[in-house]
């Protein structure tokens, strides 16, 4: 919502001298906002279940941590380059609430991240225990007999 709202405040600002800034910055709010309600759409509706090759978690880590990265580098600029409307100064400010709460995700992300990779590895590690268990367990056959006696 965040991303929404800044995109909207920096597509009202009219003119711009130094508009790389304000490009820049429209492309971050904008890219951030489709990425992020993609994946949201498709957690919503479980459309990621269909897709198991694909490690969710991370996919989602990456999002948050690069939308973290980029509405930081896109905020500070515009605020460095900015003509001080009242458009520019709203797009810088929900520009840095968007890094934070993206940043927050991040945080949550890493951490179900490493908790899922905890899981999985214990999960192969008792899975190697159990099949050299069974490879060890020998299967006496009575009907075989040793030919060299």
């Amino acid at each position: 919502v965040l991303a929404l709202i800044a995109f909207i405040c920096i597509e009202t600002i009219m003119e711009c001298s130094p508009c790389e800034g304000l490009y820049f910055f429209e492309f971050v709010s904008c890219s951030a906002l489709v990425v992020t309600g993609v994946l949201l759409l498709m957690f919503s509706l479980n459309l990621h279940t269909r897709i198991p090759q694909i490690n969710w978690n991370l996919t989602d880590l990456v999002n948050t941590g690069l939308s973290t990265f980029f509405f930081f580098i896109a905020s500070v600029v515009l605020a460095a380059l900015n003509h001080k409307t009242g458009a520019e100064i709203a797009a810088v400010i929900f520009g840095f609430l968007a890094m934070a709460v993206y940043a927050v995700n991040t945080y949550l992300a890493i951490k179900k991240w490493r908790m899922n990779s905890r899981q999985q590895s214990s999960r192969q590690t008792s899975d190697y225990i159990r099949a050299r268990t069974e490879s060890r367990e020998v299967d006496h056959r009575p009907d075989i007999q040793r030919l060299d006696a």
